[in-house]
């Protein structure tokens, strides 16, 4: 299975990773923990999964804007996803992946599909390309 998506850029980067797409919205504030790169929300229905590396696909953000303080200090731990996919925009998100790379280097590419993601199924692999100033995105699922 390949699927192929042009995608809304939020945030510049390419990065590649084991896809994992959650059945509801996260809160990084309360609901990530940035030093182990886990969902810690007990309500989640993904509580204990770790998302450190992996191309995260998900309907939007929940909570609160320190949200973005928590993308950012898990870019400098090392523990963020490679890249996030969001079903909409979310500027929350694109806040700390924009922090985590002016403060620490580090790159998390934001994208939206606007819409329904993608099933992932039995991928073994996501690609996320964003280049927001040339006005290209593309999400690849194998």
């Amino acid at each position: 299975m390949v699927v192929k998506l042009e995608v809304r850029p939020l945030t510049p980067g390419t990065a590649t990773g084991a896809p994992l797409r959650l059945a509801e919205p996260l809160s990084f504030w309360g609901g990530f923990d940035a030093e182990t790169g886990r969902v810690i929300d007990v309500r989640h229905p993904q509580h204990g999964e770790v998302l450190s590396g992996r191309v995260l696909l998900m309907p939007a953000g929940r909570g609160s804007s320190s949200g973005s303080a928590l993308l950012a200090e898990a870019l400098r731990l090392g523990t963020a996803p490679a890249a996030i996919v969001l079903g909409r925009v979310d500027e929350i998100i694109a806040l700390g992946a924009v922090v985590g790379e002016e403060l620490y280097g580090r790159r998390c590419p934001v994208v939206s599909v606007e819409g329904e993601l993608p099933e992932v199924g039995a991928a073994a692999a996501a690609t996320v390309r964003s280049d927001p100033d040339a006005g290209r995105g593309e999400f690849e699922l194998v």
